[in-house]
């Protein structure tokens, strides 16, 4: 086992905090080319794993029965800002499957875009389901369900039908057999299975490469998934979110994930690698520099200007009044 990457977070001329981070970088038949840290330890992949947890609205021909838009195929995947342009959409694609905001079984929180919240405070709106950053990917396991004539009631419980689909997918996926992996809830009150860093790479370049790893339908459905992520990146997270400016800046050329607690994975189809990290201590903001340097590192960025790729690499810090009071950065030993 390798030493952790390190990802530095400075005030004036000091480093004021420290984050380890744990890399694996693999191929789509499962071997590990590069690893950093320890990546055979399991950990919850939260919402990074969403495009491959989602991915049964493609395959069992749901969204094509209820004619889904591809945007609304990223907000399956997505971990939305709860914009009025997210929620407006989750509510119409409920109406349209016969059901409404009550069916969702994510709790709800405000809005993480921040006009958006202050907008709901000051007119005294209190949050709803559809706000939850989850609800996009609640509402496409709904569509599934009324496709397949599955409950809808329950959908959430780890012994449903649609949850015992998923989790057979993700085996399928990270090649890791998940009968004695670690068990939790997430957030937004779903099944979530512990599992190495390194399956967690694997998964993702096969989403992002499918063919060769699977048969000709499931790799359709890998690129479909892809491509909408690729194509609506405002869908998939929201203004000024990391996840969506990474995909603006990659131009086509990588598919990335966020996950709570310092998660993060990324395909690159064209170098046919797979990039999963996972943040010790559990910072965002240390996972999207970390991602942001891998990706520029390995070709997820060839057409984009190095000051936008700086910016993602490198973000400044300023205080409250505007001022510059450091940066966050790759320390030296990347």
């Amino acid at each position: 086992m390798t030493a952790p990457l390190i990802v530095e977070v400075t005030r004036g001329s000091a480093v004021e905090s420290r984050h380890n981070v744990a890399v694996a970088i693999a191929t789509a038949d499962g071997r590990i080319v590069e690893s950093h840290g320890d990546v055979a330890a399991p950990v919850f992949p939260r919402s990074a794993i969403k495009p491959i947890q989602s991915l049964g609205l493609l395959e069992s021909g749901a969204a094509d029965a209820f004619a889904v838009p591809e945007a609304r195929i990223a907000l399956s995947a997505a971990s939305h800002g709860g914009e009025p342009m997210h929620t407006s959409a989750v509510l119409d694609w409920l109406a349209k499957i016969g059901l409404d905001e009550s069916a969702l079984e994510c709790g709800p929180h405000m809005p993480t875009h921040a006009a958006t919240a202050e907008a709901m405070i000051r007119t005294s709106t209190p949050p709803g389901r559809a706000h939850n950053n989850c609800s996009g990917k609640h509402t496409g396991m709904l569509t599934v369900c009324r496709h397949l004539g599955l409950p809808t009631r329950g959908y959430t419980d780890a012994a449903h039908p649609l949850q015992k689909r998923i989790e057979k997918t993700f085996e399928d996926f990270l090649s890791v057999k998940l009968d004695a992996s670690p068990r939790g809830i997430d957030g937004c009150s779903l099944p979530q299975i512990a599992v190495p860093v390194s399956a967690l790479a694997v998964g993702i370049v096969r989403l992002g490469k499918p063919d060769g790893a699977f048969d000709a339908a499931r790799a359709a459905a890998c690129k479909r998934m892809a491509a909408a992520i690729i194509a609506n990146p405002y869908m998939l997270a929201g203004t000024g979110r990391f996840c969506t400016r990474a995909l603006i800046a990659a131009r086509g050329h990588a598919v990335l994930k966020t996950g709570a607690e310092g998660v993060y994975m990324a395909a690159i189809p064209a170098k046919g690698i797979g990039i999963a990290l996972k943040v010790a201590d559990g910072a965002g903001r240390a996972a999207e520099v970390a991602m942001a340097r891998l990706l520029d590192k390995h070709g997820g960025f060839p057409d984009t200007p190095r000051a936008e790729i700086d910016a993602l690499v490198n973000p400044v810090l300023k205080n409250y009044a505007g001022l510059t009071v450091g940066d966050i950065r790759p320390a030296p030993n990347w």
